[in-house]
């Protein structure tokens, strides 16, 4: 039976245990249970050999083909050719097996938090050992800036505030307390556990650990994303059903081939080469290699824009994406508290807009009801000013430090929300250090969650002042007041309520004069005696750049969902803001998904925008929702919760800078700057990389039937081959791989995030390029064909019509280049010298073949001869015929358009 450890008292936890909270397990008791249990580490995962890595890169239809082509290539002694496509194979699974290695460590860097000094009670004596020595029962404590080593029920806590935003998604420190909780708890808010993998803002307290290992929530998770396993991209299915397809076509020509050769009484060793002839011809070589620099290409781009890509694939799947689902805190805000309004009760209709945003001590004070900036000067002239700064910076345990060697970036160290209050100070002028100085701390309660407030005593002068700081509810309930004061303060609380209602996190401030702080007597002792000083409202304000991202994203028809950890009211607020959401009704918690049956989730899907309070199994069932409807999800996270999500998702997306090892490493890209908007240029160089990679794909597509085409004509009407094998592998490997990169590096154009996502159904070759093959094939084999029969028919040499018929096919591919850049644009009209990867593709192929035909050596390897310097002019003349045709077929298109 599974043990409810939220549910049990402090005392029946250690009585099932068998411990004393005062002395600990004993070192022999310890030593036993780890022979059973096991060191408090989580089990490492297999890593693959890298041999295994590159392996798997052969697993393609495509590549079966062309090794099927090398083996009979071999077998009829084309060493030649068997010897071109076994390197290509090669040099391609090279490629991405490189950039695939890189990552292969997720439960490594989940093993690697755990990796930490704890203090524990050993034969009751308090020692500082390694985490991984824990045994469940074992007895530690935990003060502030500790990690927690691994799972345990608080025995008891002091103030303990403990960051959970790597568990659970919380963006703010949790309260803790050792009280019991109902059984039906969930996670998130079990206040009296602690979890691996967290670590204490603030206070002590001491812990009985309940799980260790892979027993505790770290380890479940990473079972959890150990089992959850990557999709496929649908460039990835797009391929294989592609390599399919042709690896039938491709058995089905070597059929046809081999049957009119046996028709026309060809000899079978002849048939046999001719037959491979055309089943090289029919197989674009030259895709996976171009494919996988069409794809390094836009990694490159992407790092540029503060993107890493962890696995080639993603960088297409961010293209197709449907769905971002994106955390709240540091993505969409700045995960930086900011103070943007403070009020006083003497006036609460009047209040002070502050500008700045982060902490850096930079901003104005704007009066809400003149609309004046308030200078410095005036801010230290009014006393109720001065009395609130005083309260903030006094009643305050975080520190604001300075920029160093040169650096801008102000840093804090404690509690963010108590943090902001020092920049706010600072904004106004007032030093906090000296401040802090002049006003000693000789006392103080710790925040208490209970009450709601925590509370300083200093010195001033001969007397005591007790500054206290809390919920607005808890502050007002031990103000005093009357008559006239009492109707203030109604009106306060009317402000305070206003202020939250807009997911402000506010803080109430106030002072007891001549008062000591009594341990005994605690927060009870100020029951009346309270004078309220003001009200600060604090946010994590949203990113600038963030807003016009959300609007871009839905111009390009890709849905924003939040999916965090903070509570539904302050993600609405957010959301709304960014324009995620219009209505609260959009918004869902974590318990509201609970009670939903998965049927019930993906009916509501179309119509939520947050999910809030969520934890990672939620998470997880949420990404499969939104792939079973036929999303591509792309994934946000930077914590350890949000490792299996990152994993399931198509594209998971780690944070840089936030993000922990385990998120990083289940994730696909990584955004160095935590920046939802850099998610954004991400799908744009996706959307760029795959519309280069259907140009690139039309290229090759039709080159290749203009070869099959040709080889199968002169067949058909007996003649001998106008190409030899060798050739076409270099048509289609050589040759192909100079132009093919000016396709990769076309840039990109304003429609294309205008666009809709492509949709898991797109086959690759779609009815516009459909469309486009006749006039493009047809062209090329009228010019080539034509060529190749007019100067057969003329008594010219079988060697010289070869090298000139390879050079006319070469030749429409060059014109061939310039028809793919546009599907609408007349060819020689649209930025020519734009692209200089296009110029230089261009001269490098014309010198490549210049070399193939005039140079011996290849010349003899390639079964090519020199042709005449006017019979080359003429051939290009010919093959324009190319680029007239299809230049002819835009003009028509465009003129349909306006009609």
């Amino acid at each position: 039976m599974k043990k409810i450890w939220h549910a049990m008292e402090a005392g029946e936890v250690l009585k099932r245990f068998g411990v004393d909270v005062k002395r600990g397990r004993t070192e022999l008791e310890c030593q036993k249970l780890r022979e059973q249990f096991g060191p408090n580490t989580l089990p490492e995962q297999k890593r693959r050999h890298v041999l295994e890595i590159f392996l798997r890169q052969f697993l393609s239809p495509l590549i079966y083909l062309l090794m099927i082509a090398s083996l009979i290539a071999f077998s009829i002694g084309d060493y030649k050719d068997a010897l071109v496509i076994v390197i290509v194979v090669i040099l391609n699974s090279l490629v991405s097996a490189i950039q695939e290695g890189r990552a292969e460590a997720s439960l490594a860097a989940l093993r690697r938090l755990t990796k930490l000094k704890t203090k524990i009670l050993r034969d009751g004596q308090l020692l500082e050992v390694d985490a991984s020595e824990l045994v469940p029962g074992d007895i530690y404590s935990l003060f502030a800036g500790d990690g927690v080593p691994t799972d345990g029920r608080l025995v008891d806590a002091n103030g303990l505030q403990v960051s959970e935003a790597s568990l659970t998604g919380e963006s703010m420190p949790v309260s803790k307390t050792s009280q019991t909780l109902p059984a039906d708890t969930i996670l998130p808010d079990r206040v009296n556990m602690v979890y691996a993998g967290t670590y204490i803002t603030s206070g002590r307290a001491t812990v009985v650990a309940v799980s260790t290992g892979s027993r505790n929530e770290l380890g479940k998770i990473a079972a959890m994303a150990g089992k959850t396993t990557q999709v496929k991209t649908s460039l990835e299915t797009r391929i294989h059903n592609f390599g399919k397809t042709v690896a039938w076509a491709s058995v089905a020509v070597f059929l046809v081939a081999f049957i009119l050769g046996f028709l026309h009484g060809m000899k079978v060793p002849e048939i046999f080469m001719i037959a491979v002839s055309q089943m090289v011809s029919i197989v674009p070589e030259g895709l996976p290699v171009a494919m996988t620099i069409a794809l390094a290409v836009g990694v490159q781009r992407m790092a540029n824009r503060h993107t890493i890509v962890r696995k080639l694939s993603a960088v297409e799947s961010l293209g197709a994406t449907t769905v971002i689902c994106t955390d709240k805190t540091g993505t969409l805000t700045k995960n930086e508290m900011t103070v943007v309004e403070l009020a006083f009760p003497e006036n609460p209709m009047r209040r002070f807009k502050i500008t700045g945003t982060g902490y850096a001590p930079v901003g104005e004070f704007i009066d809400d009801v003149s609309g004046q900036v308030q200078t410095k000067l005036a801010l230290a002239n009014d006393l109720k000013f001065r009395k609130l700064m005083m309260a903030a910076v006094c009643c305050n345990d975080s520190h604001l430090l300075v920029p160093v060697d040169g650096s801008d970036l102000w840093r804090i160290t404690g509690d963010p929300t108590e943090a902001a209050l020092l920049v706010c100070a600072q904004k106004s002028g007032v030093e906090h250090r000296a401040l802090k100085a002049a006003y000693p701390r000789v006392a103080e309660l710790p925040f208490d969650p209970n009450f709601k407030m925590m509370a300083t005593e200093h010195l001033d002068g001969e007397r005591s002042l007790v500054y206290v700081k809390g919920a607005p509810e808890a502050i007002f309930a031990k103000c005093s007041s009357k008559d006239d004061g009492e109707k203030k303060l109604d009106e306060f609380k009317h402000l305070a309520n206003d202020m939250a209602s807009k997911a402000l996190r506010v803080l109430a401030f106030g002072v007891v004069k001549d008062a000591k702080i009594s341990a005994d007597k605690g927060f009870d002792d100020f029951n009346g005696r309270i004078e309220c000083l003001g009200l600060m409202a604090q946010i994590d304000p949203p990113r600038d750049e963030v807003k016009s991202a959300i609007s871009e994203c839905v111009r390009a028809g890709i849905r924003p969902m939040m999916i965090t950890g903070d509570h539904k009211a302050t993600a609405i607020a957010i959301a709304q803001q960014l324009g995620i959401a219009d209505d609260p009704e959009q918004a869902l918690s974590g318990s509201e998904i609970e009670l939903l049956s998965d049927e019930q989730l993906s009916a509501k899907l179309e119509h939520i925008a947050v999910f809030a309070r969520v934890h990672p199994e939620q998470k997880l069932r949420i990404v499969r929702s939104l792939q079973a409807r036929g999303h591509v999800v792309a994934m946000t996270g930077d914590g350890v919760n949000d490792s299996p999500a990152l994993v399931q998702a198509d594209v998971g997306v780690a944070m840089g800078v936030t993000g922990t090892e385990v998120a990083k490493e289940a994730s696909k890209i990584i955004i160095t700057d935590d920046n939802f908007a850099t998610i954004v240029a991400a799908v744009a160089e996706g959307r760029l990389v795959y519309r280069n990679i259907k140009k690139l794909l039309l290229f090759l597509f039709v080159t290749s039937i203009d070869e099959l085409l040709v080889l199968l004509l002169a067949l058909l009407f007996g003649f001998h081959a106008p190409l030899a094998a060798v050739q076409i592998l270099w048509l289609n490997l050589v040759s192909e791989s100079a132009l093919t990169v000016s396709l990769i590096m076309e840039p990109m154009e304003e429609q294309d995030m205008r666009r809709p996502p492509i949709t898991a159904s797109d086959p690759l070759l779609d009815k516009e390029m459909l469309k486009r093959m006749p006039f493009m094939i047809g062209a090329s084999v009228i010019s080539t064909f034509g060529w190749f029969l007019v100067r057969s028919y003329s008594g010219v040499p079988a060697d010289v019509v070869q090298a000139e018929t390879f050079t006319v096919l070469v030749v429409c591919q060059w014109f061939n280049l310039l028809n793919c850049r546009s599907s609408s644009r007349p060819a020689l009209s649209w930025g020519l010298l734009g692209n200089p990867w296009l110029v230089g593709g261009l001269i490098i192929a014309n010198t490549l073949h210049g070399l193939v035909i005039y140079w011996k050596p290849l010349g003899h390897f390639f079964h090519t001869t020199p042709i005449s310097v006017a019979n080359f002019f003429a051939i290009g003349l010919v093959a324009s015929l190319v680029l007239w045709v299809e230049d002819a077929r835009k003009f028509y298109a465009r003129r349909s358009l306006t009609v």
